[in-house]
């Protein structure tokens, strides 16, 4: 005999209570393991949230966090040597899960990105056998961030990145429950290596022959905005530059900002550097907020070695007449740019960036919903504030000149090779350690560090010859007095 309709819709219902609740389970499970996001715990000080807090990367560039704990232990051989990220001079303050720069939150599942503080924390020691000490805003001189995205992309073209011997790896620091074990062996482990190796392709242009490395404390900043915001054809240009600080930015807010004076506005600086780091341009601006209220408020330290007040007292005069015009807060000249015919610093950073470039850039964050003063061209490098100079070794804007006693020197005089990225402090020189470690042909002359050649293209140690036919006497007192900033 037939079913009646009155059996199949009770059949149906039936049906239905048993069905809905899985999907509904099923969908609550997506959505928790993949998509849930959970807020960030407060921090204890605006320093902490700037150098551990999340400026909304994570979704569309974070590394699973465990995953990202794995990699240097199963890619050890890829890193420059022991200590896992340690090793590629990335700042990790005593008794921090992250290092300083990496932020780790959970959407879904726990996830790894960078903010700021990658770039721009700087990490200095006084006495060998001493902890370092990290101050958020300064630049950072000790991390090699191009190492970091090759180990990146060399650790997933790896065969032991796969999902046996990652998760073999990541238990050994936490137990996964069954359906996280399926997600990170069927997903997680197989996007993760795409999306790593995509980025890869985005970045080719910093791998082309011949293109020196950044080493530590550097960045290509402006091909970097050129080759992720427009779509201009890679030329063969290359552009070194120090990370720059960014404490004190209340002073800037009317200065050119960038070494080449690029962008007109601080906030406009916050915006593109978090859509760099792939920030969410929903939130962006968010974040943009409380970056721009703690670099406002920020102060650089005070110099951490004896002054000789008399001696400084006679280089201030000396300041007045050679530096003030340009470099003091108040100078006329200060936050503008200077011509390269004049200031003669090496060019390359200063031609990787175009008119074009600059068009195109505005029009994709314009098209982001996201409003702020526009890139430009120049045809200079900006007279920068010397606030906290002692601490932002070494010096010119592609971090050519160890020290500020090379500074005062003839270009001839000026090293020609030497290490950076060393965090301990030389108070003869005023600057980093720069010494080379080895000088046999084939050892690595600056172990822990990285070796700059000023022969390179880019790394020129040429130009502001401004107090170089100084008397020595004038320059020991100038000096005495650069270190009271």
């Amino acid at each position: 005999m037939l079913d009646t309709p009155g059996k199949w819709r009770r059949r149906l219902k039936r049906i239905c209570w048993v069905v809905l609740p899985l999907v509904a389970i099923v969908i609550f499970i997506g959505w928790y393991k993949f998509l849930r996001e959970v807020p960030e715990d407060p921090f204890g000080s605006p320093e902490e949230h700037f150098k551990y807090g999340s400026i909304g990367s994570e979704n569309a560039a974070g590394i699973p966090y465990w995953i990202w704990v794995a990699m240097p232990r199963v890619c050890a051989s890829h890193l420059p040597g022991p200590g896992g990220y340690r090793s590629l001079g990335i700042a990790w303050e005593e008794g921090h899960e992250m290092p300083i720069g990496f932020t780790k939150k959970t959407i879904g599942f726990p996830r790894v990105a960078n903010n700021c503080a990658v770039c721009h924390a700087t990490a200095f020691r006084t006495k060998p056998n001493e902890a370092p000490e990290f101050v958020g805003g300064g630049p950072n001189h000790t991390s090699n961030i191009q190492g970091f995205l090759r180990f990146l992309t060399d650790c997933a073209k790896d065969d032991n990145f796969n999902a046996d011997t990652l998760l073999a790896e990541i238990q050994q620091h936490t137990h996964l429950d069954w359906i996280d074990k399926l997600s990170y062996r069927f997903l997680i482990i197989p996007m993760t290596r795409k999306a790593i190796l995509g980025r890869e392709q985005q970045l080719a242009w910093m791998n082309r022959p011949g293109v020196p490395d950044w080493g530590a404390g550097r960045d290509d900043p402006m091909n970097l905005t050129k080759y992720f915001m427009t779509t201009v054809p890679v030329d063969s240009s290359v552009g070194q530059a120090d990370f720059p600080s960014a404490w004190n930015l209340r002073f800037r807010q009317k200065m050119n900002l960038n070494w080449g004076g690029e962008t007109p506005s601080p906030r406009s600086v916050i915006i593109d550097s978090a859509l760099g780091l792939s920030a969410d341009p929903r939130t962006v601006l968010d974040h943009e907020r409380w970056i721009e209220d703690f670099l406002n408020k920020k102060e650089p330290p005070k110099y951490r070695f004896s002054i000789d007040q008399n001696l400084a007292g006679k280089g201030s005069d000396i300041y007045q007449t050679q530096c003030a015009s340009c470099h003091d807060l108040k100078g006329p000249r200060t936050g503008t740019v200077i011509d390269i015919a004049e200031v003669r610093t090496d060019r390359n950073r200063l031609d990787t960036w175009t008119a074009e470039a600059a068009r195109i850039a505005n029009q994709k964050v314009a098209s982001l919903g996201i409003q702020r003063i526009d890139l430009i061209k120049t045809n200079g490098y900006q007279a920068v504030p010397l606030d906290g100079l002692w601490l932002r070794a070494p010096y010119l804007h592609n971090g050519s000149v160890p020290s500020l006693v090379e500074m005062l020197m003839p270009e001839d005089k000026r090293s020609r090779e030497f290490c950076r990225g060393y965090d301990l402090y030389d108070p003869v020189n005023v600057g980093f350690d720069s010494k080379t470690r080895n000088k046999n042909p084939g050892d690595d002359p600056c172990p822990g560090a990285f070796f700059v050649d000023t022969k390179l293209r880019g790394n020129g140690n040429q130009g502001h010859l401004y107090g170089t036919n100084l008397s020595a006497a004038e320059k020991a007192a100038l000096i005495e007095y650069l270190k009271t900033l």
